[in-house]
Order: structure tokens, then sequence, then C-alpha cells
């Protein structure tokens, strides 16, 4: 079994891009910036993701694959990776929450989880 390790901090920002939403078609576009800092003592290899995206309809997606952005970085320890991706959502309001698959030093793989955090268009009360 996989284990959670808790030696690495996601911290995550997130922002509307109204220009390139589509309120009328139910079209909204976020991005996300994501900090992801490794208290631990040794060097991390971030391997792959898995995302569970769910809109304000309680519809859910999942995404999987390797690495971000196209990178499988080395996050050494005492240090951070950052990286902005988005997502394009059917509603207004919506959360994003995972776990990203990791490694210490070709050891075990682990999970570091991702936090549920919400996109939402700015002055929305939900």
């Amino acid at each position: 079994m996989t284990e959670v390790n808790t030696s690495i901090r996601v911290e995550v920002k997130t922002q509307y891009i109204e220009e390139q939403s589509s309120p009328k078609e139910e079209k909204y576009l976020f991005s996300y910036t994501i900090t992801i800092v490794n208290l631990g003592k040794k060097p991390v290899k971030l391997m792959t993701r898995h995302w569970v995206i769910t809109d304000g309809n309680g519809q859910k997606s999942e995404v999987q694959g390797e690495g971000v952005v196209g990178e499988t970085p080395i996050i050494d320890p005492d240090t951070a990776y950052q990286y902005t991706s988005g997502t394009m959502l059917d509603s207004p309001l919506g959360f994003m929450e995972g776990y990203y698959g990791m490694v210490v030093d070709d050891s075990e793989p682990f999970h570091a989880v991702i936090p549920r955090f919400r996109l939402a268009v700015p002055g929305l009360l939900h």
C-alpha cells in the first residue's frame, strides 16, 4: 500500500480567468498555482498526479498522468517547486483535490495529498 507522506506541504492559489470564460456557454476557466514544499531531509521526485475535479453541479471528473506541466521535478529538502495550470468548469463554482505520486531515493512511492480547494467566480455567494 502506498503511504501518505506529511513531509510535503502543498499550497494553492486560484484565479478566475474572465477573459477566456463564457458564462453564456457555461464555460468558466480557472488557473491554479501550486507550490510544493519539501519539508523532509531528502530530495523527492514528483512522478504522477491524480486530480478529482467537482463542479457546482456535482459532476466529477478525474485527471491522472505523469508529472505536472510536462515535468517530473526533483524537489530538494527545504526548497519548493511551483507551477501554474488550469481547468475549465461548466459552473461558476467547483472544487479540486487529489495527490501527487512521489518517490524518495528510488524507494517505495508515496502520496503527497493536495488538499481540497475552491474555484469560484469572484462575488459568488456560495
